[in-house]
């Protein structure tokens, strides 16, 4: 199965990896492997930093001007488009938003900030964005509570525009809710959180923890069978 691997702005903000190290490393693993991988540049805020993204070589971006007013949204997300149509990059822009950034605390249910489909429509032809990212009911991080999702507004989004849709805050979804999103226009999932908590998890069952490698090595094997039930749930191979 095709595969995107991403790198955030705020990856870098925390301290984990800095993108001018980590990129060329994506990079090269997408390079050797035996599908074809999407080298993502993820919650970009920053257009200078998407800039230098993409001259390290990212192959799709995503410009998030969801904390903006809306006529900054679009002004920016028009740069962010002009910028990728240079070195041949797709880019992902978000309209409405999933609140708490990296925080599933308010279980994504404050339709308040959920995308208004006629705004979406207006938002993706004006700025000629490749991908849709929305809010309909997710939110990024663990989940408090179960995420209620509006697939009527999904739906009429899917109606109204032309490109595919973006999920944020993916991983705490159900089995079935991943299939009715699908259903609904979804190309595009974002998971994290809950491969990483899989990961963590991993990592805690280890007996003896002297060592860093032995934790790192069970971490990612908690991590990668986790994500590959997700994988086979979003292509419909799950059993």
């Amino acid at each position: 199965e095709p595969v995107i691997i991403m790198h955030a702005q705020v990856h870098e903000e925390m301290g984990l990896c800095k993108m001018d190290e980590i990129a060329p490393i994506m990079l090269f693993m997408a390079d050797r492997a035996k599908v074809p991988v999407c080298v993502h540049l993820d919650h970009g805020t920053d257009l200078d930093y998407i800039k230098r993204g993409l001259e390290l070589g990212f192959t799709s971006v995503m410009f998030d001007g969801s904390e903006l007013e809306t006529d900054m949204n679009f002004a920016y997300t028009d740069i962010a488009v002009a910028l990728a149509y240079e070195t041949g990059a797709s880019v992902e822009a978000e309209i409405g938003s999933m609140g708490a950034r990296e925080s599933g605390a308010s279980g994504g249910n404050d339709e308040s900030i959920y995308t208004d489909p006629d705004m979406a429509k207006k938002f993706s032809e004006e700025t000629g964005l490749d991908a849709l990212a929305c809010a309909f009911g997710t939110a990024h991080g663990l989940y408090l509570k179960e995420p209620k999702l509006d697939f009527d507004r999904l739906a009429k989004i899917n109606s109204m525009v032309k490109v595919p849709i973006v999920m944020h805050g993916g991983s705490g979804v159900s089995h079935e809710d991943y299939k009715k999103v699908i259903d609904l226009g979804v190309r595009k999932i974002n998971y994290y959180s809950y491969m990483a908590k899989a990961g963590g998890t991993a990592a805690a069952a280890v007996e003896d923890n002297t060592f860093f490698h032995d934790i790192e090595v069970a971490a990612t094997e908690g991590m990668k069978k986790d994500v590959m039930t997700a994988m086979a749930v979003f292509s419909g191979d799950a059993k």
